[in-house]
């Protein structure tokens, strides 16, 4: 059911200096972080006000947060990556769970309904990022027991391979690929990305 759907927005609350360590050390703090705060904005108005699922922010540093856009704000607690969301599905009701991160400015609404409905009829669905990662995660109730983030290698290119030999057995559906935003040369394709969707 619609109702049982929880989408999961992990996202690093955005101040001057801290997020985006990558991106800054190449266009500067200030660039990140209005980056940061620009992205994040979007994906909570885009995607905050659809009734197909709940929207969950996890946010860390775990700090009460006002968020509009959001059913629901968490914190992500200590940990890796693997960790912090295995915490976040625990105190999540029952039901299929989709995961994304805030770095990729150009999840549609229809890539979130492209990946409930692939866990209608598979354990896990996986959004590839160009570097080796993944820009979306997601499984079904079942899989939600058996999370498969042991020893994934995070950050590094291998992170995607690590958590499909995870899963090996399981039925995964892959969706279309898209690129996160973590250096200077990712953050100059989407500016010019976007400057071409303006001037069109």
């Amino acid at each position: 059911m619609v109702a049982d759907r929880t989408l999961v927005l992990m996202a690093r609350r955005p101040r001057l200096g801290e997020g985006k360590r990558r991106l800054a050390a190449d266009i500067g703090d200030s660039a990140a972080h209005r980056f940061q705060r620009v992205a994040l904005g979007r994906l909570l108005r885009r995607l905050g006000a659809d009734p197909r699922w709940r929207l969950c922010l996890a946010i860390t540093p775990d700090e009460p947060v006002e968020c509009p856009g959001a059913d629901l704000v968490l914190g992500q607690g200590e940990g890796d990556l693997g960790e912090r969301m295995a915490r976040v599905s625990e105190r999540l009701e029952p039901g299929p769970l989709v995961y994304i991160g805030s770095d990729t400015p150009d999840v549609a609404t229809t890539d979130i309904e492209a990946a409930f409905e692939a866990l209608e009829n598979s354990d896990a669905v996986i959004g590839p990022a160009l570097d080796g990662g993944y820009w979306l995660i997601g499984f079904a109730q079942a899989q939600r027991q058996h999370l498969p983030f042991k020893a994934v290698r995070w950050s590094t290119r291998h992170a995607r391979a690590d958590t499909l030999s995870n899963l090996a057995g399981k039925r995964v559906m892959v969706l279309r690929e898209l690129e996160d935003v973590d250096d200077g040369a990712s953050y100059r394709r989407w500016r010019q990305q976007m400057a071409g969707r303006q001037g069109a």
